[in-house]
């Protein structure tokens, strides 16, 4: 065996992303100055949460972190997938944050991969799951993913800060993906959600409910919002509420928004803030209907959260061109991007479409084949 070449990059921005492009290519990546300057230096609890999730789901994957943990190595093995994979998230960040690599890595896995994921399910910095269920996984079915074995089970709800939600996540494998030519937003023709309410009443979801529709009756008639009341051992440790809306549209575009309200862990310690006053759930309501009435607006076939599973999507394409529709780029979106052209090679022609306010992106996939998937 020869000496393994690293790719060198520095900083701790966009790590996740960064090591889900380094599995998929099998580049090795060696990462300098993870956060050095800051006075809690190194990775964060989250971020060393997924290197362990990454070793659970690879064979031959070698991780050497320092003692700061400013600096990390990284040679990615085989993904292998498997059935009784369980990975406990931790409470610094949502499952959210986990899912969207998740997704990619059981395509292309030796196995199908069926995984149990625990830690917290909605929070108000990462999608929630209810959205995963709603959006991200109808945008895997458009690139040819096969819905029979793509599941997404909620066994427990949990908020903020301690957690004690689980999901159970199924993922078939892929040969390969198609490229998709997916420019056609369609016309907004019905709006779907759910709320949950964990450790709280559950008044709260109706409030929810009845302020969202205040303002979406006024444009469309056809808006349903189901409720999702947990108690007891479903409902995790903390309480919290939440509500996470889908519009779908004539042409099959699912465009979402999510919430959640909880009492917020101080940042770095593991006191909690129970003096912040929480959002009332008619305030709740009403600012995210605003939200996923902002995104309609922006146009596109996806909302701005998801924009950068899109992208990578299109780039894992076989050699041919995929063209999207996307609002305006958000700042993920663009980070993304660059990511893609690092690692992958792949470049994107982004073109503004000035009629509409919108962009559309091309390009041509990197031709990635699932090598270790049994064929039958």
């Amino acid at each position: 065996m020869g000496k393994t070449e690293y790719k060198k990059l520095k900083g701790g921005q966009s790590l996740r992303q960064r090591l889900l492009l380094a599995t998929v290519s099998s580049t090795p990546i060696l990462i300098e100055d993870i956060r050095a300057d800051e006075t809690w230096p190194g990775l964060r609890p989250h971020e060393v949460s997924f290197l362990r999730l990454l070793e659970k789901l690879c064979d031959d994957c070698h991780v050497e972190i320092n003692e700061t943990g400013t600096k990390l190595k990284y040679k990615p093995g085989i993904v292998m997938g498997g059935k009784s994979i369980v990975h406990d998230c931790g409470v610094s960040r949502s499952i959210g944050y986990f899912m969207e690599p998740i997704l990619l890595l059981g395509l292309f896995s030796k196995k199908p991969l069926t995984i149990r994921l625990k830690g917290i399910t909605n929070d108000s910095k990462d999608p929630s799951i209810d959205t995963f269920q709603s959006t991200a996984l109808p945008i895997l079915k458009r690139f040819g993913v096969p819905s029979e074995g793509l599941k997404l089970k909620i066994e427990s709800r949990g908020a903020p800060p301690q957690g004690g939600g689980e999901v159970v996540l199924s993922i078939p494998t892929v040969q390969t993906l198609n490229a998709v030519t997916w420019t056609d937003e369609g016309m907004v023709k019905r709006i779907r959600g759910i709320t949950f309410s964990a450790r709280v009443s559950s008044q709260f979801e109706h409030s929810m409910i009845y302020s969202a529709r205040g303002i979406f009756n006024r444009l469309l008639p056809d808006v349903y919002i189901a409720t999702d009341h947990k108690s007891g051992s479903h409902a995790g440790n903390s309480p919290g509420y939440g509500i996470s809306l889908v519009a779908e549209t004539t042409s099959g575009c699912c465009i979402s928004a999510d919430t959640a309200i909880s009492y917020a862990r101080v940042e770095g310690t593991d006191e909690f803030e129970e003096k912040k006053e929480l959002t009332p759930p008619e305030d709740v309501g009403v600012e995210i209907a605003s939200v996923l009435l902002g995104e309609i607006e922006q146009g596109g076939v996806i909302d701005s959260t998801h924009q950068g599973l899109l992208f990578l999507l299109c780039a894992l394409c076989p050699q041919d061109i995929s063209k999207v529709r996307v609002g305006k780029l958000s700042p993920y979106g663009i980070e993304t991007l660059r990511n893609i052209r690092d690692f992958l090679g792949v470049k994107f022609v982004i073109k503004p479409d000035p009629s509409t306010g919108t962009v559309i992106l091309k390009c041509l996939g990197c031709g990635l084949r699932n090598l270790s998937r049994k064929v039958s």
